[in-house]
């Protein structure tokens, strides 16, 4: 008997599991933003130290991970489970930092949604009486995933304006089941929702159907509403993404009550900075959550959000052959300390 779940898709734990830290590092892109100050730490070096960019990604998890646990009071031998992943084919960014780190490890390929992915399966593990000690972390890198899913850099291709700029960046929370902090206390897993867009620049749109059918799934089977939450906040649609979400909701009669606000849209500054449709990758939502979002909920400005991550599910492979690009949202509830 599924004793936590509670309708289609959604799960509510007996007891509220507790994000008690949480850390986040930064590139040099994003530290001219208007999150910056919420940062732990923020390189200007585009290689982090290293002699390529991916080991360049690699090492922007080894740093957020040591952070984490440098507030925690932690060591590796502390932690009982470590979910991650990253937008690297095979995942190699979190298998990289992991190595010889002596932590059990379950990666992850959420796309954008990795970091919504993490904590959700952290707090299923935590709540669930299965692990004390949990991290959830993930990480992205522009120059890497212009490698991998466009062009050579070098090449100086066009962007579209409905393209969006992947954030340089990585984000870890720690979730135990007692402690002081911002407290899951309940999630939605999401379904892989498909309506046929192809460009592969222009993500957000793909991606806003899962968004929507996410959160028509959490409102549905916890019987809430928008006035439920003080922000509803989207994984990395963009600004084109984030309006085709609006447009979709108010088609399907849906009210998110001026509540809806993206990631995607926070993380850089569209006027002063050139990023198009705005930030995307898994170390967009990740470094907003584990600064500005776990931040705002620990000071008590905000008594409970809905956080949306998306992500979407094409690769190099898949565009090339003309497929679709399929699109995924998980949501989790997170709500300020008591």
């Amino acid at each position: 008997m599924a004793l936590y779940k509670r309708g289609r898709q959604s799960f509510v734990p007996e007891h509220p599991v507790v994000v008690t830290k949480w850390a986040s590092i930064a590139g040099k892109k994003e530290s001219e933003g208007p999150l910056a100050s919420g940062f732990d730490q923020c390189c200007q070096d585009t290689y982090f130290g290293e002699k390529t960019w991916e080991q360049g990604e690699k090492r922007m998890q080894q740093m957020a991970l040591t952070t984490l646990m440098e507030k925690a009071g932690l060591s590796n031998g502390d932690i009982d489970m470590l979910f991650s992943g990253d937008l690297l084919n095979q995942c190699i960014g979190s298998s990289f930092t992991l190595r010889n780190a002596n932590i059990p490890h379950l990666g992850l390929y959420g796309a954008c949604s990795t970091m919504a992915e993490s904590l959700l399966l952290a707090s299923m593990a935590v709540g669930g009486g299965f692990a004390d000690t949990v991290v959830a972390m993930t990480s992205s890198h522009f120059a890497s995933s212009e490698r991998q899913y466009r062009f050579p850099l070098g090449y100086g291709g066009q962007r579209t304006p409905t393209a969006q700029w992947t954030v340089t960046g990585s984000g870890a929370a720690l979730v135990r089941p007692h402690g002081k902090g911002p407290r899951i206390t309940a999630a939605t897993v999401g379904t892989v929702t498909d309506l046929g867009i192809k460009d592969a620049s222009n993500m957000g749109a793909a991606m806003a159907p899962a968004a929507l059918a996410t959160i028509q799934a959490h409102f549905r089977d916890l019987n809430v509403h928008a006035d439920h939450f003080d922000r509803i906040f989207t994984g990395d649609l963009g600004a084109v993404g984030k309006e085709a979400l609006l447009s979709l909701a108010r088609r399907e009669g849906l009210s998110l009550g001026g509540k809806l606000e993206d990631c995607g849209c926070l993380v850089f500054d569209a006027k002063k900075q050139d990023v198009h449709a705005g930030g995307s990758g898994c170390g967009c939502s990740a470094i907003v959550l584990c600064s500005h979002l776990l931040n705002q909920l620990h000071s008590g400005k905000w008594k409970r959000i809905l956080f949306c991550g998306t992500g979407a599910l094409l690769s190099p492979t898949s565009t090339q052959q003309g497929l679709p690009i399929p699109g995924v949202c998980h949501a989790v509830c997170i709500e300020g300390e008591t």
